[in-house]
């Protein structure tokens, strides 16, 4: 069975509306804790042109790319076996992006590109896709995908992204799945395994906690997409099962609306230097306590 994009795109999109309503029904998906005006307009305009706009304009330029310049190697992978293609979009997609996210909290400049997602002062699926619109054009895993689409490897992608999509919407949903299972001894191998390999809403939440003392709060690490397994290889993980007491960042002034949208188009207040994780004064890093 082979899927066309636009039939994965549509199982995405049911996926994410099935998790919106259940926010819906059970945790006002309109209306979250101290949420601000601004929020909903940053998660409209950064969803829409993510989806509209900058994630197909990355896969057409791929492709006009490599028909000029590389038109022998247009589907050299198109009979690759499955395990083949998991494998490099795993390396070059999913990891790709665990780093790019890693980098993203260690370097001011793209922490100021990366902050609208972390702004946001609630877990949500609405925050799938909030994040600065320079900050996806920049992302090269959307690029690394692009060529393995060119490649021959766009049927694989297809499923690839319904099972990399009802991950992270999953993670991000304040209705948290992997808490009742938690309660069930029967599944505590499963849970153990499940934990170290995919992000659910306990290892994602935990990035997102606005407190460094708070216990269940791990900003600096668990920085996987689909897999946390990438968090366990290198070093970034922390599971304690347990879910955050408040959300957003620690000890940042605020960002206006089209600064969290199009910095550095919109260029930082002098009040608004990013601060990163872990910056120790004198170490040419701006000083922190923390941020989100």
């Amino acid at each position: 069975m082979q899927l066309t994009s636009a039939q994965s795109s549509l199982i995405v999109v049911a996926i994410y509306v099935g998790f919106c309503l259940l926010e819906l029904i059970r945790t006002r998906l309109f209306a979250k804790s101290e949420q601000s005006r601004h929020d909903g307009i940053i998660e409209i305009v950064s969803t829409f042109t993510l989806l509209i706009a900058t994630q197909p304009a990355i896969l057409l330029i791929v492709g006009a790319l490599g028909h000029a310049w590389f038109p022998q190697y247009e589907g050299a992978l198109a009979h690759a076996p499955w395990y083949a293609a998991l494998a490099l979009f795993l390396v070059f997609e999913d990891m790709m992006q665990y780093w790019w996210h890693r980098a993203s909290h260690s370097t001011a400049w793209l922490y100021n590109l990366h902050r609208a997602h972390h702004n946001a002062r609630y877990m949500s699926v609405r925050l799938v896709y909030r994040n600065n619109i320079i900050y996806y054009a920049m992302m090269p895993s959307i690029w690394f995908a692009g060529v393995l689409v060119y490649l021959g490897l766009g049927w694989f992608y297809a499923f690839y992204l319904i099972v990399k999509m009802a991950v992270i919407i999953g993670a991000h949903s304040d209705v948290a799945w992997d808490a009742p299972l938690y309660r069930i001894r029967a599944l505590a191998p499963v849970m153990w395994v499940v934990e170290r390999t995919i992000s659910t809403p306990a290892t994602h939440h935990a990035h997102h906690g606005r407190h460094a003392d708070d216990p269940a709060v791990n900003y600096k690490g668990n920085f996987g997409n689909l897999l946390f397994f990438w968090d366990v290889l290198f070093g970034t993980a922390k599971i304690t099962r347990a879910y955050p007491q408040s959300y957003g960042v620690e000890n940042l002034p605020p960002a206006t609306l089209g600064q969290q949208l199009l910095w550095p188009i919109f260029p930082e207040n002098k009040d608004m230097h990013a601060v990163i994780p872990g910056a120790v004064p004198g170490d040419n890093e701006p000083r922190a306590i923390a941020a989100g």
